[in-house]
């Protein structure tokens, strides 16, 4: 269902979005449903990003364990590489 909805703009942003519009190759309604778009997307990426950060979080203070960085960061290069790499293992951070 298609509803509609009125923004007010200055004249100044308007212009620039009917140019902006123009060099996209869209009209100025089309350009505006995309930006709209993605800054949904990226809205909602980011709550989802968070999520599982909070998450994260909450497993290392419920377990006092984590994964050291220079671990982690060897098995993802590893693995960008294509390589088969073991897993980093948790443990109680040292001081």
């Amino acid at each position: 269902m298609t509803m509609t909805t009125t923004i007010r703009i200055d004249g100044d942003l308007k212009a620039r979005v009917a140019a902006a519009a123009e060099r996209a190759g869209k009209t100025a309604h089309a350009f505006m449903l995309d930006a709209i778009a993605r800054m949904v997307e990226q809205v909602e990426l980011d709550e989802a990003f968070h999520r599982v950060a909070d998450a994260r979080w909450a497993n290392l203070l419920a377990t006092g364990t984590t994964v050291p960085w220079e671990d982690a960061k060897t098995w993802l290069a590893a693995r960008a590489r294509g390589e088969r790499a073991r897993r980093p293992v948790a443990r109680k951070p040292t001081r």
